[in-house]
């Protein structure tokens, strides 16, 4: 019977696609959430994401990187929602700025303390970014993921990847030092 090899090819892409989808969730959750700004909107973004994703999985290249094809359509999914970046796409430009970042090698109530403190300032710093250079960061800097990747993902050559992580990194340094100078 044909309607059997169809169902067991489509369980089998299921699996495959589970496989490789379901340890992102939190990542593309993560991204979604700085993307709209609103947990509702990001689980409904993410929802879409793995509905469009699931519906469009036979035409993914086994062996490609799932993970900048998977972020790609949490992009796109989102760039063409209606709150998506499509109205915010203006892209300031920065100077670079140099700055040392510390790191607080021990574990005390204290230092957990100034880290939780530290991360609400980064998370506030970050909300002031422009979409698109808060979009690279979060990418390279959250999700760790390669340049070429972050290319293939938002679409745009690898430079413009390398040039906008630099100036969002010089933003966000400039804004935290302000914040610093500010509790002088």
């Amino acid at each position: 019977m044909p309607w059997k090899s169809l169902t067991r090819e489509s369980d089998r892409q299921s699996d495959a696609f589970e496989e490789l989808a379901l340890p992102l969730f939190p990542s593309l959750y993560n991204v979604a959430v700085w993307l709209t700004r609103s947990q509702p909107d990001a689980e409904d973004l993410v929802q879409e994401t793995f509905f469009k994703a699931l519906r469009g999985f036979a035409g993914f290249e086994q062996g490609t990187n799932f993970k900048a094809w998977i972020f790609r359509i949490l992009r796109n999914t989102y760039l063409t929602s209606k709150t998506g970046l499509a109205a915010m796409r203006t892209v300031y430009l920065d100077e670079q700025d140099s700055g040392l970042e510390a790191t607080v090698d021990w574990d005390t109530p204290e230092s957990r303390m100034v880290a939780l403190s530290d991360q609400a300032e980064v998370r506030s710093a970050m909300e002031t970014l422009p979409p698109a250079l808060l979009e690279v960061l979060l990418l390279c800097d959250v999700e760790e993921m390669k340049y070429k990747d972050i290319a293939v993902v938002l679409e745009i050559p690898i430079g413009t990847v390398m040039s906008r992580v630099a100036r969002a990194r010089g933003a966000l340094r400039r804004v935290l030092l302000q914040a610093k100078e500010g509790r002088l």
